[in-house]
């Protein structure tokens, strides 16, 4: 059984990589009247269905708290941050204000879905910190009185031509998306594009009783339209 459409969509960090692909996708879902912008910056794009929701950051929601509730779920796109980050920063920008966001979604939202956007080999009990803490925040929305999905992308190759926030990773992707392609295409279980993510989180927020935990492999499989 699937949520009847058309279905009212937020998403949380639609200007990072994974956020531009999933605002493609669901912009070119014909089930979409509403969709929700909540983030630092403009998205940049023109549609009738938008309403950004502007906020100096995830942790300072309160001139949108009104405006948060009516959506039948939330996309968490916000990227963490790179490799080298401190574990305290890293920590307060993935488990902190994903779980600001999450609160106050649920809050006003108690029938809708929280679908995050996490990580692969995401462990709570994991030796390396970056899938140690995307693990403790998984374990931490999971105890939240909402349905949520977690979602475990590996990599992910741009699929229309989305741009990384960080600078520095700009060569990276546009040397090697091409390559990228070819291992979503070969590696279904360790590759995956932004085309797919968009989809996957779109068949998720309509499904009656969606899966807890979606790994690389069955984001593809659900992405696959």
């Amino acid at each position: 059984m699937q949520q009847a459409l058309p279905m009212r969509i937020l998403i949380a960090g639609a200007t990072g990589l994974v956020g531009q692909g999933v605002l493609h996708e669901t912009l070119s879902h014909p089930g979409i009247d509403r969709i929700g912008l909540l983030g630092r910056r403009s998205a940049g794009r023109a549609d009738p269905r938008i309403d950004e929701l502007r906020v100096p950051g995830f942790d300072a929601l309160d001139g949108v708290a009104a405006r948060l509730a009516g959506w039948d779920a939330c996309f968490y796109c916000a990227g963490a941050p790179p490799v080298g980050t401190p574990e305290a920063t890293y920590r307060h920008v993935t488990l902190d204000l994903t779980l600001r966001v999450a609160r106050a979604y649920a809050e006003r939202n108690p029938q809708g879905r929280f679908l995050y956007v996490s990580g692969a080999h995401a462990d709570p009990a994991s030796r390396l910190m970056p899938m140690r803490v995307k693990g403790e925040t998984e374990v931490a929305l999971q105890a939240l009185p909402i349905t949520s999905v977690m979602l475990r992308p590996g990599g992910i190759q741009p699929a229309h031509g989305e741009r990384s926030p960080h600078a520095w990773m700009r060569p990276f992707y546009a040397v090697g998306a091409p390559l990228m392609g070819v291992g979503v295409r070969l590696l279904p279980s360790v590759m995956t594009s932004t085309a797919a993510m968009g989809r996957a989180l779109l068949a998720l927020a309509a499904m009656d009783a969606p899966p807890a935990v979606v790994e690389n492999a069955g984001i593809n499989r659900l992405g696959a339209a």
